[in-house]
């Protein structure tokens, strides 16, 4: 079996950041908004590190201005997941983006993103559910705002909650009371921690919002106590080899920690984060993991498994996912 047909499940998937910079070029070029600036002479999106990754993924947003722009992104977006062999991913949204934060006009973007996520169901076999995300680096009183509009929409699409953003902006406790608002209208709940804040960012995560998945989470690493706890307390964490490697956080595959933190006992997953600024899809992280560990067809349906076990799903959804992972194919 190729890398490509083997069944996956995606839980750490930025929907602006996974546009393919044709569609965004080309919605630039209907509204007549001149970006040129943000690509590199083959057309990929360029940038120098991660903090101008930030300023070029706002640019690129910049463009999708209405629902219906949501709409077809997330349409394009399905596409090129399910053609990587994802069965079931989760999207991180977000108001700031969709409307400003006011809860009308993001009722709006969420149905038009509901809907191309039923449609893509319908017509790709990929199943889609959103977590909004408070971006870490417009702020905490942002952040109430943002969770909010989340609390308002929660529901069997809406499924959870999360923080983004630059790591290096406020604090976890900071954002407290979005956490605790989004958990009392029974969202489930993620944070980004342990890329570049450190592994005590990731201490800091789950002492102050207490979320049961990490995104990245990588660099635990360096903190084998924090290794066990992650280990012994079931926390997840949602790893982007490939974003990790092309941001400079570790030099190449063979020296990042997934492998190391498996070992050990955490529950790891993979995802791309944002893939076309990674210059990754889905089947090629599997390539390359299965390159750089020699992990074999069991040890990524035992990953795929478990991440279809911690997905921000109903129990009927994920019976489903799990029938799919097991089938012979």
């Amino acid at each position: 079996m190729t890398a490509k047909d083997l069944p996956k499940v995606e839980l750490h998937l930025h929907l602006e950041g996974a546009a393919p910079p044709a569609f965004i070029r080309g919605l630039a070029r209907e509204k007549k908004i001149d970006i040129s600036g943000i690509f590199a002479e083959d057309g990929s999106y360029a940038y120098r590190d991660f903090w101008h990754f930030l300023k070029v993924y706002d640019a690129a947003t910049s463009v999708l201005t209405s629902p219906e722009d949501y709409r077809r992104l997330t349409l394009a977006v399905l596409e090129e997941s399910a053609a990587s062999g994802v069965i079931y991913t989760e999207t991180f949204l977000s108001p700031d983006f969709c409307g400003g934060r006011d809860l009308g006009a993001w009722r709006e973007y969420l149905a038009a993103i509901r809907e191309a996520g039923e449609e893509g169901e319908r017509k790709m076999g990929i199943t889609l559910r959103a977590i909004v995300t408070a971006v870490r680096h417009i702020g905490p009183d942002a952040a109430r705002e943002t969770a909010r509009c989340a609390a308002e929409t929660a529901g069997d699409f809406l499924t959870g909650f999360g923080l983004a953003g630059d790591e290096k902006m406020h604090r976890p406790k900071d954002f407290a009371w979005a956490f605790d608002a989004a958990r009392e209208a029974g969202l489930r709940l993620t944070a980004h921690a342990g890329e570049w804040g450190g592994p005590e960012s990731i201490r800091d995560a789950l002492a102050d919002l207490r979320p049961e998945r990490i995104g990245h989470g990588v660099r635990a690493i360096e903190d084998l106590a924090l290794v066990d706890r992650l280990a012994e307390d079931g926390v997840v964490l949602e790893v982007c080899p490939g974003s990790n490697i092309a941001l400079g956080l570790y030099p190449g595959w063979r020296q990042h920690p997934i492998a190391e933190l498996d070992r050990r006992g955490v529950k790891v997953t993979i995802s791309t984060d944002d893939p076309p600024f990674f210059h990754t899809t889905m089947a090629r992280e599997h390539d390359r993991l299965a390159e750089a560990f020699d992990w074999d067809e069991g040890q990524f349906r035992r990953i795929h498994t478990l991440a279809a076990r911690a997905a921000f799903c109903d129990e009927t959804t994920r019976d489903r996912i799990l029938k799919r992972l097991e089938a012979p194919t």
